[in-house]
């Protein structure tokens, strides 16, 4: 006779134990989906565009001051696209590289208000932990009056 199968606890049946581990709330799979730069519209008031060259509107260029930040959103992920000069655009996920939490920008770094990890807000480069690395880049251009990713 067969003993019967045990499902360890806090886990679906029909769900490998891979999948089991990362769903389990490990904090660098979250931080991982956190950065998924796919290029889907959602449709959704508010979500960023995709135009037929496969590139995603995220912001106006006249939305974001030279030396300033903008909160934006690349397929329902929070991103942040700073301004370092008038030629210049940045983007980074707005996902804290501590614990996922979502980081905002505060003058000219990004705050995390989690647990106080601080970014630079033009190069995405940790000022001050527990985060333990830099914000992830985000690709983008600017296409006529606006900020794209692709």
């Amino acid at each position: 006779m067969t003993p019967p199968t045990t499902i360890p606890a806090g886990t679906a049946a029909g769900v490998s134990r891979r999948a089991a581990l990362l769903l389990g709330g490990a904090g660098a799979a979250v931080a991982l989906v956190g950065c998924s730069t796919g290029t889907a519209a959602t449709g959704q008031p508010g979500a960023a565009k995709t135009d037929t060259g496969g590139s995603t509107t995220v912001a106006k260029l006249a939305d974001i001051p030279v030396g300033g930040s903008v909160e934006a959103s690349l397929n329902g992920k929070p991103i942040l696209v700073s301004r370092p000069s008038a030629g210049k655009v940045v983007a980074f996920s707005a996902v804290c590289t501590h614990q996922g939490c979502v980081v905002k920008p505060v003058g000219k770094e990004f705050d995390c208000p989690c647990h106080g990890s601080k970014f630079d807000a033009m190069t995405g480069e940790v000022l001050g932990g527990p985060a333990p690395s830099p914000l992830v880049a985000v690709p983008v251009s600017v296409t006529g009056d606006s900020v794209t990713a692709t």
